[in-house]
């Protein structure tokens, strides 16, 4: 009777030290499926900061300094709609007659076919429990010409909120960032 007693309990812990080894393998397979997941919709979200930010530039030579610049440009900023044709005078082909037909929004331009597209929460970090992508504009000299630079940033601990910090804390786990404010590039550290 007590040898069977004994097995019993050498079963569970038998049975328990083997879900306990199973957690241990599955917690960072789990971990790294659900950081990929939201990953993903970070740098889907830098990807539309950068896009913004390159339509900015293009219309004021320089990158917005703010969220609440960019926000405003995309509500109220236009685009000209032109039209461009060549120059029926023109043998050669290379001068062109453009007319403005009309303007568009900046976040139609940009944004119509994206379904559940809002405007103010651009500058929010999916996942982060409320908290805003860094961002910072200026410009620097690059071979002694003045360019304007931005970077926007998502830190791990923030994007990643509410998995086990241990698997955050891991240096193969990174920030992640458009453009830069050392460098005239408007890349991702995930391209």
């Amino acid at each position: 009777m007590k040898i069977k007693i004994i097995q019993l309990v050498l079963l569970i812990v038998i049975v328990f030290l083997g879900y306990m080894l199973w957690e241990t393998i599955q917690e960072p397979v789990r971990f790294n499926k659900e950081k990929d997941r939201r990953t993903e919709i970070v740098v889907q979200n830098l990807k539309d900061i950068r896009t913004v930010q390159q339509m900015y530039k293009s219309l004021h030579d320089s990158f917005a300094p703010n969220f609440d610049t960019l926000n405003k440009f995309l509500v109220q900023g236009q685009i000209p709609v032109v039209s461009i044709i060549f120059d029926p005078s023109d043998t050669t082909l290379t001068k062109t007659i453009s007319d403005t037909l009309g303007y568009i929004s900046v976040a139609d331009s940009l944004f119509k076919r994206r379904a559940n597209f809002k405007v103010e929460d651009l500058q929010y970090i999916p996942f982060s429990d409320g908290k805003k992508f860094q961002m910072e504009a200026g410009k620097i000299t690059k071979g002694g010409v003045l360019v304007p630079v931005f970077m926007a940033m998502a830190k791990k601990e923030e994007y990643l909120l509410g998995l086990p910090k241990n698997q955050v804390r891991n240096k193969l786990v990174k920030d992640l960032i458009v453009g830069s404010m050392e460098e005239p590039t408007t890349d991702g550290n995930w391209e």
